[in-house]
């Protein structure tokens, strides 16, 4: 059968090499699948780097025929089988295919996806063995874990959920043991159960069984649950709506001993085949396609190298992570309801309009669609999850729109917030960011890329389903006026963290980028007047016919956000790809603020990246430098926060999307052809002024706190520089933002300290006038309910509590030291309520003159 197999191929395949044919065979690979393969290698492949793979020819091959079989949808063996065959894991694979994409094109949009499909399911099933095996249980139990989640969940890679259906399939097995057999504390929940000795079933008896509903060991659960760190609620939940109707389908609801081991294989063996992933049990043997990398397995602390007893940190594991993410998030809303305070309806009883009941109508409305999509999304029966989710979603956004109008009442000395209360799309945009709170933080980050569904126009995106932006297509939400209330609702909360006020940063960046520019009714979102202050009025001067803005927005204004943002990747890029021709970075950014400002239309459903790339590719083309676009798209993919279908896939036209080239080529240059050729000649456009970036105060050192002459901030010159070595004879260290448990008392300590001198203090920062406003709240922007006229102090509360700390005598003097691991541009804008967003350490020192 061999023989004719490989005669059949001799007459189209003489042109290829021996081997791939043979090994063309050996993958059953189709022969549309075999002439793809060999185009593919011969093309882009052979010609390769040989440092960039080291690998052998077979693997090489291997990998062609895998992207060619993908994108023909022919594939015969499961990813298992074919790992078999090349002799690659999945790790190793999924890295030689990404270095193999030498080209734009070399590895499509679908291919990209099933392989990011494909490590996902990877990473979270690995996570979930490793915490599996440390049950000491055995091949049944991890069988039927892996066909429940193969069955009645959609999303595979949620870690979370499959967590907590994984601890369910671990009731079912430990409570059908004898308590001997089990340690503590396990062995006591069992004892405590009135469920019967477990018998095994025979295979003969077991049709002829009485079932009866699955009976869950409450005890039992709530001990494995405490154990994990995992919602006792949130568990139950998935065991009676999901695992109770698992067991219904396979026919073990009412088995009272241990189900058949032959059984569960078959039924997986037929899921893993129609799937045709990788087949999760060979971890129980070790099998070799499934070994993670040396930094995946290694997870027990290592000892100091110095000798010293403490042990080296080890990094969390991803269950272990996510439950801590939840768990402090579930801490922070304790005393939160999914119900109005009694301070809310006060607010709502103030307002000219009462907005109480259309308040509850809308949230109660926005409920239902969300645990629907939340179901779709997920699996079968997790309405009961969805629902749970959105009411930790509706306690932080009753908890944050109480925490903004006790700020509105002091900034304006009002109680009537009518207009702001009966805003529906205010309403919906906070409860948007509330949700994606909560959707962030139970996906975390530890197997989500940093694209954000940045997909340019695909309709099938990489990332987690329920990923930002879902919440905004959940909701019908745009995107303007979801980026509106980011900032207020970060400075209302100061019980957000670090890692979250950053995802929200990115979901900004994604707006910016991408998402405001999609297209709504044939009409663009109106970008532009978006990122104008939302205290000063604008000063930018009517747009002129050269100049005019885009439809339906504001002339967008040099020194915007966008336009900081726009220029500092660019910046980024160049020092990635022109470090030798600076004079080139100026011209660049001219003709990229060009497009931004005059051909508006470039940007409608693309990506902000594509045109910077576009720009600098444009520019070394007139400018007669050597930069193909294959090297800007290899340093691109490398840079953080990127995605590869935004040059994978771009628009060229209604429907019709290509790579950037063929974008750059039918449409950039034919929109802007004159304009860049200008640049070649004797008398090129004169260049635009680089976008002001603010620099940090804490820049020059040391620097005077204002309205203070003992007050001053200087920049920590080394992390490893001790106070010891820098302090004068007496010194108090403190830390503001962190909660090390004893910085009120220092505080105290300073405040006796100084109340015991006999020297008069000096007049405080404010001169004793009442604080500055706060900055106005982004949906006032269409008028207020009281006129103020306030404009924004634009100094963070850092600043504020170091003003507050100069109420110092005379003879002594502060000197602070800040180490600040977040960009003051963003500590700036978050920084009202929130000093910890700088992450900043502070340490004070005194002396006496």
């Amino acid at each position: 059968l061999l023989t004719a197999a490989r005669t059949q191929y001799k007459p189209q395949h003489k042109d290829k090499e021996p081997e791939f044919v043979s090994l063309s065979e050996e993958l059953q690979a189709t022969n549309p699948i075999c002439d793809h393969a060999w185009r593919i290698w011969e093309r882009e492949i052979r010609s390769m780097d040989k440092a960039n793979v080291r690998l052998p020819l077979i693997q090489q091959w291997g990998a062609c025929l895998f992207i060619a079989g993908m994108e023909l949808d022919g594939l015969s063996l499961t990813f298992t089988q074919f790992l078999k065959v090349v002799g690659l894991s999945v790790k190793q694979f999924i890295s030689l295919v990404r270095k193999m994409d030498v080209n734009v094109d070399t590895i499509s949009p679908k291919v990209n996806i099933a392989l990011k499909r494909l490590e996902n399911k990877y990473d979270v099933t690995l996570a979930l063995y490793q915490r599996f095996v440390k049950t000491e249980l055995w091949e049944s139990s991890w069988t039927m874990f892996l066909l429940a989640k193969g069955t009645f969940l959609q999303m595979e890679d949620d870690l979370v959920i499959a967590f907590q259906l994984l601890l369910c399939v671990l009731e079912f097995f430990t409570k059908r043991f004898a308590p001997s057999l089990l340690l503590s504390p396990y062995k006591s929940a069992v004892s405590s159960s009135t469920l019967s000795p477990p018998t095994r079933t025979s295979r003969r008896n077991q049709g002829k069984a009485k079932t009866r509903p699955p009976e869950m060991d409450v005890q039992l659960l709530e001990t494995l649950c405490k154990e994990s760190d995992c919602s006792v609620d949130e568990v139950k939940n998935v065991y009676q709506m999901t695992f109770c109707a698992f067991l219904d389908s396979v026919g073990l609801s009412g088995l009272q001993g241990l189900p058949p081991l032959e059984t569960l294989s078959k039924q997986y063996e037929e899921l893993y085949h129609k799937n045709k992933d990788f087949d999760a049990r060979l971890f129980l043997v070790d099998d070799e396609t499934l070994s993670p990398s040396k930094t995946e397995s290694e997870m027990t602390p290592r000892k100091n190298l110095s000798g010293d007893d403490v042990a080296i940190p080890v990094p969390q594991t991803p269950i272990r992570a996510a439950m801590n993410s939840i768990q402090q998030l579930r801490v922070d809303l304790t005393s939160a309801s999914d119900q109005p305070s009694s301070n809310l309806l006060v607010y709502y009883k103030n307002c000219t309009v009462d907005p109480s009941e259309e308040i509850r109508k809308r949230v109660e409305e926005l409920g239902q669609v969300f645990v629907e999509r939340f179901a779709q999304a997920v699996g079968q029966h997790c309405e009961g999850l969805g629902r749970k989710r959105f009411n930790l979603g509706a306690q932080l956004y009753y908890k944050v729109m109480e925490s903004m109008l006790k700020s509105e009442e002091k900034r304006l000395s009002v109680q009537n917030f009518s207009k702001l209360l009966n805003n529906a799309a205010f309403h919906t945009s906070l409860l948007a960011c509330a949700l994606e709170v909560v959707m962030a933080t139970y996906v975390g980050n530890s197997f989500k890329s940093g694209g954000f569904g940045r997909s340019s126009g695909s309709s099938d995106s990489v990332e987690t389903d329920l990923c930002f932006p879902w919440i905004l297509d959940v909701f019908q939400l745009p995107a303007f006026d979801f980026y509106k209330v980011i900032e207020s609702f970060i400075k209302a909360e100061p019980t957000l963290k670090h890692d979250m006020m950053k995802h929200l940063e990115q979901c900004e960046h994604v707006i910016m980028e991408s998402l405001a520019w999609k297209m709504v009714s044939n009409c663009p979102l109106p970008l532009c007047g978006l990122y104008l202050s939302p205290v000063r009025p604008s000063r930018q001067p009517p747009a002129t016919e050269s100049e005019p803005p885009a439809p339906g927005t504001k002339a967008l204004r040099s020194n915007s956000l966008m336009y900081r943002m726009a220029y500092l990747r660019l910046k980024t890029l160049f020092s990635h790809l022109l470090t030798s021709h600076p004079e080139l970075e100026p011209i660049i950014w001219t003709l990229l603020q060009h497009t931004l400002q005059n051909e508006y239309e470039l940007m409608r459903d693309r990506h902000l990246d594509q045109l910077i790339m576009s720009a600098m590719y444009a520019i070394c083309k007139v400018k007669n430098v050597d930069l193909r676009f294959k090297t800007i798209v290899t340093v691109y993919k490398e840079m953080p926060n990127t995605n590869q279908e935004t040059f994978k896939r771009v628009l060229i036209r209604e429907g019709q999307y290509d790579s950037i080239i063929v974008f750059y080529n039918l449409v950039f240059m034919q929109k802007l052809k004159t304009n860049i050729l200008q640049y070649s000649s004797p008398r090129p456009p004169p260049l635009s002024p680089i976008p002001r970036i603010p620099c940090s105060p804490y820049k020059n050192s040391p620097l005077r706190v204002p309205g203070s002459n003992n007050v001053y901030v200087s920049p920590l010159k080394s992390s490893r520089v001790s106070p010891v070595v820098m302090t004068p004879r007496s010194r108090i260290l403190i830390s503001i933002g962190e909660s090390f448990g004893v910085s009120d008392e220092k505080f105290q300590k300073i405040n006796e300290m100084v109340s015991s001198t006999d020297w008069s203090l000096k007049r405080s920062l404010d001169g004793g006038s009442a604080p500055k406003p706060l900055k106005r709240l982004r949906f006032d922007m269409d008028g207020q309910d009281e006129a103020d006229g306030s404009k924004s102090s634009g100094e963070s509360t850092l600043i504020q509590k170091l003003a507050e700390m100069s109420k110092f005598p005379a003879g002594f003097m502060c000197v602070c030291y800040l180490n600040c691991e977040l960009d003051f541009l963003e500590s700036q804008r978050y920084s009202n309520h929130h000093t910890s967003s700088c992450l900043c350490r502070v340490f004070f020192f005194f002396r006496s003159f």
